[in-house]
């Protein structure tokens, strides 16, 4: 993950599909790189060469397919959550639950 100022999308984009990534995706904030896990080592090394150090290279999982769910499912799974995230021993809780915008602003107004 670099920071947005370092390059422009476009620049970041193919010089990580030139360095072996699988996606280049920005925002106004970040460009965000994603790669293979046998490449992860090759494509920080060839960016870190051309735009130095990036703000954070790690791995992540990240699924393949979302699944979208209702409001009480999505209730369920965001209790779970909740009580994930406030474990010690878990570092990072991911999901592939997909919900609507307005089946979260719900939820998170119930808080």
């Amino acid at each position: 993950m670099y920071p947005a100022a370092k390059a422009s999308a476009d620049a970041m984009f193919e010089a990580a599909v030139e360095a072996g990534a699988e996606n280049c995706e920005s925002d106004e904030e970040y460009h965000y790189i994603t790669t293979a896990l046998e490449e992860l080592a090759n494509v920080r090394d060839a960016l870190e060469e051309k735009f130095g150090e990036a703000e954070k290279a790690e791995l992540i999982w990240q699924p393949n397919t979302m699944s979208e769910i209702n409001e009480d499912q999505a209730s369920t799974v965001m209790k779970l959550v909740d009580a994930l995230e406030d474990d010690d021993d878990v570092q990072v809780v991911t999901t592939n639950m997909d919900v609507s915008d307005e089946v979260m602003e719900k939820l998170m107004a119930e808080g």
